[in-house]
């Protein structure tokens, strides 16, 4: 629960520098954000007003990017390039955040660009070794602890690439779910151009959001919306000239230059819930460089999937055109397959039957292997994005960990 982890939250938000305002959290907090808000977009202004005429309450979206200097990384300049990777490095990535820190603790090893192959069970269910690939050499290093945070595809694919005779079924799956409950993104996206709207492509990216479809009752959507315009593509002209203005020569340059700045995107992600359809395993005839079976996605929409992208696209739609926009690009998952964040693939909880780890992180099967990232996740969510989480949980394994 929210109260099992509010502190450890507390405790990343300071190790990023998240940027935030207590005024606009719907949750409560035992201490204010570290740092102060961003200003709002233009784009996100202008959702900010739409919203409220229909009862959508728009609010700043906390941040992990700097609004004032922090731990020696400096603000954000408001480049918009969040998604790209951030060139001054107030972003709160790990590796500007945590990595450092490890560092200076004189005890952190980096190997870079190895591959793990495989993990092998020794005495008493503990995981003893595993097999790396490290510049072309292949070696084994001993795992007294082994902290496995790979993801929601490669987690599991690792787990069953390492079957062996006391582990027919892979490590750590007693319980049969590795692999099994993946939960992809589900998400919505809608742009129109806003006539009168100016300089949408400035500000920082997805710094609005609006929570009130998670928040109505017990007949809630389960989705978020946020404001989107620089997540998608539309903080340069590139992004209009190539989707949403037609045409060539002297009549695209005009068009280009009257629409550009006017675009507004919104978008939505929704809770999905697991389905035994969805999942993670060894694909039989795709093998990677190494000889190893590639991870192979089975992700389907389910009718309550769709039925949840309908409600995220009218309300996409409402507070876009209530802005004054008109539509003209769409996209979503029933288009394409989204792996922004997915989910589930070796779940938590306290029975050891339906699930592969404890509410710690520590797996049912071994006393030495700790799974640290959304692959434990039990649900997908409203829409929250789980990287907060991940850290979260992190920091209480290695508070458990550390209690041995």
């Amino acid at each position: 629960g929210y109260a099992d982890l509010e502190n450890l939250y507390a405790e990343a938000e300071g190790v990023l520098g998240v940027a935030g305002t207590d005024a606009d959290d719907g949750r409560w907090r035992s201490g204010p954000y570290p740092l102060p808000p961003h200003p709002l977009s233009p784009g996100a202004l202008a959702l900010h007003a739409a919203g409220a005429r229909l009862g959508q309450r728009w609010q700043v979206n906390p941040r992990a990017a700097l609004s004032a200097p922090w731990n020696g990384r400096p603000p954000c300049n408001y480049c918009g390039q969040c998604s790209r990777g951030c060139p001054l490095g107030d972003k709160g990535s790990a590796d500007v955040t945590f990595l450092p820190q490890a560092a200076e603790t004189g005890r952190l090893t980096l190997l870079p660009n190895a591959i793990v192959t495989r993990l092998h069970t020794g005495p008493n269910g503990r995981i003893a070794r595993m097999d790396v690939i490290v510049a072309g050499r292949r070696e084994s290093i001993e795992t007294p602890i082994l902290v496995l945070a790979a993801g929601a595809v490669q987690t599991p694919r690792l787990l069953l690439l390492s079957a062996n005779a006391d582990t027919p079924d892979g490590v750590a799956n007693s319980s049969g779910q590795v692999g099994r409950n993946f939960m992809e993104t589900l998400s919505w996206r809608s742009v129109g151009f806003v006539p009168g709207l100016a300089n949408s492509h400035l500000g920082l990216p997805a710094d609005a959001v609006c929570w009130t479809p998670n928040q109505a009752d017990e007949r809630a959507a389960n989705f978020r919306l946020s404001h989107t315009t620089l997540e998608t593509g539309l903080n340069g002209p590139i992004g209009y000239a190539t989707r949403l203005v037609p045409g060539f020569g002297a009549g695209f340059k005009a068009s280009l230059r009257d629409s550009f700045g006017s675009a507004l995107a919104v978008g939505a992600v929704g809770q999905v819930i697991p389905d035994t359809r969805s999942g993670v395993d060894l694909d039989p005839e795709q093998h990677d460089a190494h000889g190893l079976p590639v991870a192979r996605i089975s992700s389907v929409l389910t009718e309550q999937s769709v039925t949840r992208l309908r409600q995220m696209a009218k309300a996409a739609r409402a507070v876009l055109a209530e802005a004054g926009a008109a539509l003209v690009e769409e996209a979503s998952s029933r288009d394409s397959f989204t792996a922004t964040h997915v989910f589930g693939t070796a779940r938590m909880g306290t029975d050891r039957t339906r699930s592969v780890a404890d509410p710690m992180g520590r797996t049912h099967d071994h006393p030495n292997l700790w799974i640290t990232d959304a692959s434990t996740f039990p649900t997908s969510g409203g829409g929250e994005a789980p990287s907060l989480t991940i850290m979260a949980l992190a920091l209480r394994a290695a508070d458990a960990i550390a209690s041995q």
